[in-house]
């Protein structure tokens, strides 16, 4: 009788500890999920805001097609994109065609001083200084994930309810290049 005792104790105190662990796991892909729904947040700001940037330029560039049927594709490919992975490749294509379109206005002095092409640089500014915050609060939750499933005993439990590694936000290929300028 005692003996059965016992090992009720044990069994309880490995379930107790079990849902302990479950529930941390819980809310850590909850904290992970919230800050990837940040960053979604401020990629669609941008992708709302690009298309008042492009035809501010449109209207003193218009040769330029190929940048803006870019842009087009790249904001498209954002705005379907399902998954994490896919919104990160996508958002660094949109990134790499707004550089260029920004490049581009360089070459129109009566474009630079347009108050809506100015004013509109301005948001697109703080986006992408909004995207940056919400990229790094999101990468601190990823680690942290991906740290807390790694780790003994809480592995173990991670595995039996497949709770997997996240992919971090990184920078696109290219990025730690530095651009040429032209003048």
């Amino acid at each position: 009788m005692k003996k059965s005792w016992i090992v009720i104790g044990i069994i309880a105190i490995l379930a107790i500890g079990i849902v302990s662990q479950y529930n941390s796991l819980v809310t850590l892909e909850t904290n992970v999920d919230a800050r990837w729904a940040q960053v979604e947040n401020q990629l669609q700001r941008r992708a709302d805001l690009i298309p008042n940037l492009v035809n501010t330029v449109k209207g003193y560039a218009s040769h330029e097609e190929r940048v803006f049927s870019e842009i087009a594709s790249a904001r498209s490919r954002l705005l379907a994109a399902g998954d994490p992975s896919a919104k990160i490749e996508a958002n660094n294509s949109l990134d790499a065609a707004v550089g260029r379109l920004l490049a581009i206005a360089e070459s129109y002095p009566e474009l630079k001083a347009d108050t809506s092409f100015v004013r509109l640089q301005d948001e697109l500014a703080g986006t992408e200084n909004r995207i940056a915050v919400e990229r790094m609060r999101y990468n601190e939750s990823v680690q942290e994930w991906n740290r807390t499933i790694r780790r003994f005993p809480t592995v173990a439990i991670a595995r039996l309810f497949g709770k997997d590694a996240r992919p971090f936000f990184e920078a696109a290929e290219g990025a730690k290049e530095v651009p040429e300028v032209q003048f």
